[in-house]
């Protein structure tokens, strides 16, 4: 079997919004990525082992003191890196150019002019101009600019703004973009890193839905041998992969723990059911442990500390259940990369902690059972295309997200009972209008979520003192930025009034547009 993972890309993280899309491009690309900060020591990256090094962009200006710079280290290690935006900065300070502020700032679409006999973009072009002269249309996002190129470097791309656009060292194959390739606007991005990793540093294209589903199932079935395995399913699009995945590889082994914990999509324990017991023939053990949750739920308003809560109840009716099996040693989970990077800051200290991660935060550090996590390395891409590689529907792994609280981090405050059941109508009302009105698929990310405060409404002559419902519904990439999606206005007319008229608790409905930043796409 080949190892998908000889072949790899480092991307050294500088604080970019776009750090986890460079590293998904590269896999799009075929080939293994993997994300590390900025400032870690140079012995794990050389034991990593890439064949080629990106730096990405970031908030920070080279020019101001105390802002990361590369390990000299770095670049003498005769790997190719490439440089985008502050890493083509650091690169050239770092080696003795000069980097200033730009009295001319650009953010957004810009066209490069590509100079002959550059190895990173030669031959590649969107448009043609005057004398023959290639262009690019570029997407750009900096203030600061180069203003003189070290020693041994060429300008191979340059703008009106920018004369040193692009850069590169054959030599010691060192490349610096001032444009971001990693983003849909740049149309030849692909065919830029693409370059890049396949050309320029040698890699391979092992890195497929395919490959990684063979090899996922040889690494389940070498780690837990003959253990029996625990899996806590949720319905959602991780877990239900996870679930497809160690049945492949172990069958009998795997025993499904599915725990209704009252805070669920309206039908959803009974769908989870149908699907992998009755057509899938996965072991699943259904444990309703609604009562048991609200009761640990009582009084608790703080978000961290409700995620805590449902997080280690999952972990305890898991060890419960593992007692009554007699060779149970694992608990699979459903973990994935952008959990691992987002909750990265709680130990290191290199990120700031936005929030914690269900399968990432909540285990208690007595946890008897070991862990198994076969999409840890995997991006939500590349997870739901793993799930198309396994047969499962298209309905459920197109799924959008579902936090692994559930609907506990969806109502706001304390959760109750009488809350979590409006809130299921409310949440599929307007998750089966967008179906119907053929938006389900444009959105990323849509839901409902209850607001604990009441407002004053009229139905007929009489007047109402109910609760309010706040719709959500963003478009994002990578989910880590995301802005809200703009519905038309009569479907959420429609969707407000079917609210409002058939759940009898609401009295009034509204819309979120929040971007994020600043707002996070859960409200909790």
């Amino acid at each position: 079997m080949k190892n998908i993972h000889a072949d790899k890309v480092l991307i050294l993280d500088f604080g970019s919004q776009y750090t986890q899309l460079i590293a998904r491009r590269v896999r799009e690309l075929g080939t293994y990525s993997e994300i590390y900060p900025w400032d870690i020591a140079i012995e794990k990256i050389i034991a990593f082992n890439a064949k080629g090094i990106i730096l990405s962009g970031g908030p920070e200006s080279v020019t101001l003191q105390n802002t990361p710079e590369i390990s000299n280290e770095i670049l003498k290690l005769g790997i190719p890196v490439l440089g985008i935006c502050y890493g083509m900065q650091a690169i050239a300070k770092q080696l003795g150019g000069e980097v200033e502020e730009s009295n001319q700032r650009e953010f957004g679409y810009a066209q490069v002019n590509i100079e002959s006999g550059s190895e990173l973009l030669a031959g590649l072009s969107d448009q043609t101009v005057e004398k023959n002269n290639a262009v690019l249309d570029v997407w750009m996002s900096h203030g600061d600019r180069v203003a003189r190129l070290p020693n041994g470097f060429n300008v191979i791309a340059s703008t009106d703004s920018a004369p040193i656009a692009a850069i590169e060292n054959k030599q010691q194959k060192i490349y610096g973009l001032q444009f971001h390739p990693e983003v849909t606007h740049t149309k030849k991005g692909k065919e830029i890193l693409g370059r890049f990793i396949h050309d320029i540093c040698g890699c391979g294209s092992d890195w497929t839905s395919v490959n990684i589903v063979h090899e996922s199932i040889e690494n389940v079935k070498l780690q837990v041998r003959g253990d029996q395995v625990i899996l806590g399913l949720s319905g959602g699009v991780d877990s239900s992969v996870v679930a497809a995945l160690l049945h492949k590889a172990i069958g009998e082994q795997l025993t499904c723990i599915f725990v209704d914990t009252g805070l669920l999509r309206l039908h959803e324990g009974d769908q989870v059911m149908e699907t992998f017991a009755q057509h899938m023939g996965v072991k699943v053990i259904r444990v309703n442990a609604e009562q048991r949750c609200l009761k640990e739920l009582k009084d608790e308003a703080d978000p961290e500390k409700k995620r805590k809560i449902i997080g280690n109840l999952f972990i305890k009716i898991f060890e419960e259940e593992s007692s009554k099996l007699s060779n149970a040693k694992w608990l699979a989970q459903g973990t994935i990369y952008p959990d691992v990077i987002e909750s990265a800051g709680a130990s290191t200290g290199k990120a700031h902690l936005i929030k914690s991660h269900h399968n990432v935060g909540g285990l208690p550090e007595d946890m008897k059972l070991k862990l198994v996590e076969p999409l840890r390395e995997l991006f939500k891409d590349e997870v739901r295309k793993m799930g198309e590689e396994l047969g499962l529907p298209y309905e459920m792994i197109h799924r959008h997200p579902f936090p692994g609280p559930g609907l506990g981090v969806r109502i706001l405050g304390e959760v109750k009972k009488e809350y979590a059941d409006l809130l299921r109508l409310a949440d599929d009302i307007y998750i089966s209008e967008l179906r119907a009105y053929g938006l389900y698929d444009d959105v990323s990310q849509a839901f409902a979520v209850f607001l604990p405060v009441k407002s004053v409404g009229v139905m007929g002559d009489g007047r109402r003192y109910d609760y309010v419902i706040a719709l959500r519904a963003v478009e994002t990439i990578d989910f880590m930025t995301a802005r809200w999606a703009h519905l038309p206005y009569e479907f959420l007319d429609h969707v407000s009034r079917r609210i409002i008229n058939e759940i009898d608790g609401i009295s009034r409905v509204t819309y979120d547009i929040s971007g994020k930043p600043p707002a996070t796409i859960e409200w909790e």
